[in-house]
């Protein structure tokens, strides 16, 4: 497999409208994700870069292809041993979801109360780790309505990865942040991949913030997926798709760089 952890093969996903119109969202799209990576996939609005995610999560399926991950066709799987792969990832959507209800020790301890039968103490010892860890110390008996945005997205990562998942999925996971909340917390999530070596997907619209942390980019464009190893293979990319993505995301000055060069 090439150390590939998720492979797209010739994927199709098409969505019908009320009034019969058929949108075709996803047209044979083929990429490979590497095991310990960080991929960022990106693209306009409506190019289908969150049904990627919905699609690896097993939440939909193609209508065409095949979704593997670790070498296993998930559109084909039934619910158990989909709901097998699926304790394999940890999931950060926008909203982030914490339990307005529950305080930040309690929303960050859930996930080992409820799929582990760890006595108590030591789940308090683990929260109180990843607590501080994510720089929560002092915050866990507060409630998500007292945090900051930031703040919330650093409760909701610390909850995600309690049961040390082998992939994490993030779906614009910066959405209501300010540009400098944004840039630390792609930090954060540089820093916390780094030590835990997760396979790391990220959809974002947080171009080119986001380029620094990723090993790999695809971009979503009309249906089709094209596969990047860095941001400076984007910016020199002969493609007018690829030169109108560029130019729209990151602006002329990026590419007058790349041309003094």
């Amino acid at each position: 497999m090439n150390g590939a952890i998720i492979q797209f093969v010739d994927v199709h996903k098409s969505f019908t409208s009320a009034n019969g119109t058929v949108q075709r969202v996803l047209k044979g799209v083929d990429f490979s994700i590497n095991s310990g990576m960080t991929t960022v996939i990106g693209g306009a609005s409506g190019q289908g870069k969150s049904v990627a995610i919905k699609l690896i999560l097993g939440l939909m399926k193609p209508d065409t292809g095949k979704i593997l991950i670790e070498g296993k066709d998930i559109t084909t799987m039934r619910s158990r041993e989909l709901n097998e792969v699926r304790s394999n990832f940890g999931v950060l959507f926008q909203g982030v979801a914490l339990f307005d209800s529950m305080t930040v020790y309690g929303n960050v301890a859930l996930p080992l109360q409820e799929k582990t039968k760890l006595p108590a103490d030591e789940i308090h010892k683990r929260v109180m780790a990843s607590l501080a860890q994510f720089g929560l110390s002092g915050h866990e008996d507060k409630f998500p309505a007292q945090l900051s945005g930031g703040m919330q997205k650093r409760v909701g990562l610390a909850r995600a990865l309690q049961l040390q998942p082998k992939i994490m999925l993030f779906d614009e996971p910066t959405t209501g942040l300010d540009p400098a909340r944004s840039l630390e917390i792609y930090r954060l999530f540089h820093k916390i991949q780094q030590e835990m070596k997760y396979t790391s997907v990220i959809v974002s619209h947080d171009i080119p913030k986001i380029f620094n942390l990723a090993d790999q980019v695809v971009v979503m464009h009309e249906g089709m997926a094209k596969v990047f190893n860095n941001s400076e293979d984007i910016q020199r990319s002969n493609d007018p798709i690829i030169q109108d993505f560029v130019q729209m995301t990151m602006g002329h000055i990026y590419q007058s760089r790349l041309e003094n060069e």
